[in-house]
């Protein structure tokens, strides 16, 4: 029995609203879940107190116990303190140009380092 910590939705349409619970990997995102453990709203601002809410002391019980977090969860649990924050890889390369375009910049950036000497 795998368990995780995440995130399951609530709220309305276009007005979600989380729950962060430990549940079973293999159950439905709103499906069937052991505790709740806090709660997540996205709706209101970074710096607000209640965005995130946590039951610390139940966390680092599953925890202890085995209950893996989900990525979001993990960094939830990173900026309250009770675990390694993760990195946060850049997956998309989709701000760098293509592939033509930056061969193009590679011959005038050798251009002008000639022009220069």
């Amino acid at each position: 029995m795998a368990l995780k910590i995440r995130l399951t939705r609530g709220g309305a349409k276009k007005r979600p609203f989380y729950r962060i619970v430990v549940a079973e990997a293999t159950s439905p995102r709103d499906g069937r879940f052991i505790e709740r453990l806090g709660l997540y709203n996205p709706m209101l601002p970074k710096d607000h107190p209640e965005r995130v809410k946590l039951v610390e002391d139940r966390i680092r019980h599953w925890l202890g116990v085995g209950a893996k977090p989900t990525d979001r969860v993990a960094r939830f649990l990173g900026e309250a303190g009770l675990g390694p924050k993760p990195e946060v890889p850049n997956q998309t390369k989709q701000h760098l140009p293509k592939a033509k375009a930056q061969e193009r910049l590679k011959e005038q950036a050798a251009a002008a380092e000639t022009a220069e000497a």
